[in-house]
């Protein structure tokens, strides 16, 4: 008589797998050795570095809120004061100077960034898509003029902005800073990096050099515009050679200048100094809060290829 095999069946999971099969295999990323010690050592250099640029700082607010009289006497008094004062911000309040230095440096600023933007990025465009004799002289010869120093051309500028009428106005501060090469650069980068289809397609719906330029080629650019335009900002903002050789006006000097006066005028009067230089640095402060993301976005954007 034949024997008769029974099948056992099989036990199934919750899951619906039954229970002879074979577990299932998880491919999970096995950290890399020494990683973990890497992070630690970075985050020890990341902190130090994050020490020595907070210690400064918290040692001019502690200045400018030290009264005049204490802050002369040194470090030590300084640090010993237990009697905060906004005394050093209304002085400079009251004198109602720094208004207008805001206004000025304000008013720099914001052109200049709005046509730094602007004509860098149209000087990049044919730079980066358009194929033409010369053109890689052109952009070497752009590049050689990063190695020239601003401080050389104040001279020259001084003379072709005296023969045509511009100094003591806020054109003279503007138009020399206006020509960005390092943006040019930076634009040119960012943009050889963006995918040809894109105006291909666009050719092929019969839309012009100048429309793709602005139509898509600005817009995919949100990043590095944001960048370049803040970098610039910063820039303008804290230059001090050129506004001092090309204004005498007071109510056009702007914020680099006015500090240079309030130095010049109060001595040692510390904490006043202190408070000027942190009310002219706040701005900045609070716009790389903001636009931090952007920034760090449009530099690391530069070295993307398509």
């Amino acid at each position: 008589m034949a024997s008769e095999t029974v099948d056992t069946p099989r036990r199934r999971t919750g899951n619906g797998v039954s229970g002879a099969a074979p577990p299932a295999l998880t491919n999970k990323p096995k950290a890399k050795e020494g990683s973990g010690a890497f992070n630690i050592i970075a985050g020890v250099f990341v902190g130090f570095f994050a020490l020595l640029w907070l210690v400064p700082s918290f040692w001019a607010i502690k200045t400018s809120l030290t009264p005049n009289p204490t802050a002369a006497l040194g470090a030590e008094a300084i640090l010993r004061d237990t009697n905060p004062t906004l005394e050093s911000y209304m002085t400079l309040f009251r004198a109602g100077d720094i208004w207008n230095w805001y206004l000025a440096s304000a008013i720099t600023s914001v052109v200049t960034v709005v046509l730094t933007v602007l004509f860098a990025s149209m000087a990049a465009y044919p730079l980066s898509r358009l194929q033409f004799r010369g053109r890689r002289i052109v952009f070497l010869l752009m590049i050689l003029g990063i190695m020239v120093p601003g401080q050389v051309l104040i001279i020259p500028i001084f003379q072709q902005l005296g023969a045509v009428g511009l100094l003591n106005t806020y054109w003279a501060v503007i138009f020399p800073q206006v020509p960005a090469v390092i943006a040019v650069f930076v634009f040119k980068q960012f943009f050889d990096g963006l995918p040809k289809e894109l105006e291909e397609a666009a050719r092929i719906d019969g839309a012009g050099f100048w429309r793709i330029y602005w139509s898509i080629i600005m817009p995919l650019s949100k990043p590095i515009v944001a960048a370049m335009a803040v970098l610039t900002f910063v820039g303008v903002w804290n230059n001090l050679l050129l506004p001092l050789f090309v204004l005498s006006n007071p109510e056009l000097m702007t914020i680099p200048v006015g500090l240079a006066t309030v130095q010049g005028s109060y001595g040692q009067r510390v904490a006043d100094i202190q408070a000027s230089a942190i009310l002219g640095c706040l701005p900045l402060v609070v716009l790389f809060i903001f636009f931090q993301r952007r920034i760090i976005e449009g530099v690391a954007g530069t070295g993307t290829k398509g």
